[in-house]
């Protein structure tokens, strides 16, 4: 059987990791932004090639995963989308990821847009140090940007990360967040969409949409509010599955569901 990890526990694997001195924080960061870097080129291996001149000829030999939604995305052979992506960051260490996430797909290429939730300064260390590494390379967009962050906007991206909360959120999210990811669904067919250890606004541990104190409300409503949220391709997470990747509110959103290796 599949263990699975509360939020609790995994802090407290990456925890002990840390203070035996066989990582830091930083280098789990690293990997777990390689790690996601490295499993959507591995699902969409287009989105690794350079980016074509004319639009490929269908029909072409060789083994090519399956679109997550109907037919191939239209941005391929598209000079002006096919290597942009969009990251959106959070305020903890899901942000941290982001980063690296961004800085990465920059590096191979990518022309790579940030917002950030909340105050850069309020960062955690580790989150902040990638924050600062981004910040050398690339712009970050401010939160009150996310309103433009509405319509056919993701279509604009060839691929869009969800690095705002993960596993990590206890509270709900601020209206124009929650806007921001009930759209991502309007970015299909046009772009790949991935979170970071699950889509933002579930629980990590219950699997439901964070919004309602009164546990009677929060079940009868959250299935409801789950359908306007985002749709994601694949859920990238960390070390193990989380206990809201067996929930089906949640895991109807993460589409597939890639552990990624970060060495622990």
């Amino acid at each position: 059987m599949t263990e699975l990890l509360t939020a609790a526990q995994m802090r407290a694997i990456e925890q002990a990791a840390i203070e035996s001195g066989e990582v830091t924080g930083l280098e789990l960061m690293e990997r777990a932004g390689q790690g996601v870097v490295a499993a959507v080129f591995a699902e969409w291996p287009e989105l690794a090639a350079p980016k074509p001149s004319a639009p490929a000829a269908g029909g072409a030999g060789g083994s090519t995963p399956s679109p997550l939604r109907g037919s191939p995305p239209e941005y391929l052979g598209q000079d002006d989308n096919a290597r942009r992506a969009v990251v959106l960051c959070g305020p903890g260490n899901n942000g941290g990821d982001g980063f690296v996430v961004a800085r990465l797909l920059k590096e191979a290429g990518w022309d790579v847009e940030v917002f950030l939730y909340g105050d850069a300064d309020k960062l955690p260390p580790d989150a902040k140090v990638n924050y600062e590494r981004w910040f050398e390379i690339g712009e970050v967009s401010g939160e009150m940007e996310a309103f433009r962050a509405s319509g056919n906007f993701f279509s604009e991206y060839a691929l869009v990360i969800d690095a705002l909360f993960g596993i990590g959120l206890s509270r709900p999210i601020k209206p124009y967040w929650r806007n921001t990811l009930e759209n991502i669904e309007a970015g299909h067919p046009h772009c790949r969409t991935v979170a970071l250890d699950v889509p933002s606004g579930f629980n990590g541990d219950t699997g439901f949409i964070i919004d309602y104190p009164d546990a009677y409300l929060k079940e009868m409503m959250s299935y409801v509010d789950a359908m306007r949220m985002g749709y994601f391709d694949m859920t990238a997470t960390f070390h193990r599955l989380k206990v809201a990747h067996s929930v089906a509110e949640c895991a109807a959103h993460c589409g597939k569901i890639v552990v990624v290796d970060i060495g622990l």
